[in-house]
């Protein structure tokens, strides 16, 4: 059965990932290149384009010129459009919902320690991190073992999961989130050599985003799988 502060920090993140998914993916569209180090532009290479926007290159870039006082070297002058960028709506949605994110964790964090849900049903135990375990629990998952009920206790590979998205996935999100505004970083400059760097801040906050979204929708997908009405009941009503 979840108590009541487990529904409501449940379904407060829930709202606040959708808006942090919404207004990702505006910002992201705007420059959909990531990058290694302190700098990224299209003059320099990405270690994925994606291709999502117009802003998505397309073959659309104009071939390599070479500049004569720089021998052998080749750059792409510009692009044949110009860059769809009015996103600021987008970085202030997204700003705003990740300190409320922020804030629903450490409520969360608070009150799963204070009443022992973090060491009770969520983190696997000194049982849980042997891998003998944890792969007869996949075998079991995948030989189509009859679903858990809802809520508490957690089969292991749950366990796992909640915990690497809660005590890993989420503070890396919000840590790089962070390294990547100017103000913060000029107060806190440790933050750019600790990801060396914000463009590597950037790439990491979206392969952490990955991460999270490849849990969401294995979580919904679980939900339809063990009964849709029944897991929401349990989340909503507690039973």
């Amino acid at each position: 059965m979840h108590p009541i502060w487990v529904r409501l920090c449940h379904w407060s993140i829930a709202a606040v990932v959708l808006a942090l998914l919404f207004s990702g993916s505006v910002i992201l569209m705007a420059h959909p290149r990531l990058y290694w180090g302190e700098t990224g532009n299209d003059m320099t290479a990405a270690w994925i384009e994606l291709p999502i926007s117009r802003n998505y290159k397309h073959g659309g870039y104009t071939a390599p010129q070479r500049f004569e006082h720089v021998a052998g070297q080749a750059v792409t002058a510009e692009r044949t459009y110009d860059i769809f960028n009015q996103n600021g709506w987008g970085r202030s949605l997204h700003f705003l919902a990740a300190w409320l994110l922020a804030a629903i964790g450490l409520i969360y964090g608070a009150a799963a320690l204070a009443s022992g849900h973090l060491r009770r049903n969520l983190l696997p135990g000194r049982e849980g991190i042997r891998p003998t375990a944890i792969l007869a629990d996949m075998r079991a998952h995948l030989g189509g073992a009859d679903p858990a009920p809802p809520g508490p206790p957690y089969n292991l590979l749950q366990r796992w999961a909640y915990c690497l998205v809660l005590l890993l996935c989420l503070p890396l999100m919000v840590l790089s989130g962070l390294t990547m505004a100017p103000a913060i970083t000029a107060s806190f400059p440790w933050l750019l050599d600790l990801f060396g760097g914000s463009q590597s801040a950037r790439s990491i906050h979206f392969l952490a985003f990955l991460a999270i979204l490849l849990f969401l929708l294995v979580h919904v997908a679980m939900v339809f799988r063990t009964g849709f009405w029944r897991q929401i009941k349990a989340m909503t009503l507690g039973r």
